[in-house]
């Protein structure tokens, strides 16, 4: 259902499973003792892993999301010719929501991998497979109210794409020590239809063949 490979001009997506994802190259970016682990995960709904178990259980659960397709999480790594390339950079990836014909974007990034664009540059591939070819309504995207570096990338996109600013959301969750508002993004399929945001997205499947 989902594409097994999504190329953007500096990026390559692959699958978050065991098949596309070494299970200890990972743990060694989410390990407790990681030097940037907490400003990574600092806005992030997850807590350092504390052993490979916790790494791959991540994994299978990604696995597990594409069959029985409530989302599609992706490796991103950069492409030839970028610092890193081939590296994992983080994931990216939509978790749908079909009664209410709806999918949210989200991610997370390697610091060495911040301020380079890729985030948008993610959201725009992932957002053409979700209104062109699993043919969703609506595309959303919330961030913590306080997480400056998220809202700037996500105003960014969002407006490229059409969408627009909701609002904030009071209490939308708990971080494990209170309550934490979060800002919320919508895209419509029409909206993006409009304002067709210009950028070439290749998706293939686990052959390489031209996907759909």
């Amino acid at each position: 259902m989902f594409p097994a490979i999504i190329e953007t001009e500096r990026l390559r997506l692959e699958p978050r499973t065991p098949e596309y994802v070494d299970v200890l190259e990972l743990y060694d970016h989410c390990r407790a003792d990681h030097p940037h682990i907490d400003e990574i995960t600092e806005y992030l709904p997850w807590e350092p892993h504390p052993h490979p178990k916790e790494t791959a259980e991540f994994l299978e659960r990604g696995a597990s999301m594409r069959e029985e397709h409530e989302g599609a999480d992706y490796v991103i790594r950069p492409k030839e010719g970028e610092d890193g390339a081939g590296e994992i950079a983080g994931f990216g990836g939509l978790t749908l929501d079909w009664e209410t014909d709806s999918a949210e974007l989200g991610t997370w990034f390697r610091k060495p991998f911040w301020g380079r664009g890729y985030s948008g540059e993610r959201a725009l591939a992932l957002a053409e497979l979700a209104f062109e070819h699993l043919d969703i309504e609506v595309l959303t995207v919330t961030h913590d109210a306080d997480n400056e570096k998220s809202e700037r990338a996500i105003e960014k996109y969002i407006d490229r794409m059409g969408g627009r600013r909701e609002g904030t959301l009071r209490n939308f969750h708990n971080d494990g020590d209170s309550p934490v508002d979060a800002v919320r993004y919508s895209i419509t399929q029409s909206e993006y239809r409009d304002a067709d945001p210009d950028q070439e997205v290749t998706f293939r499947d686990g052959d390489g063949e031209a996907w759909p």
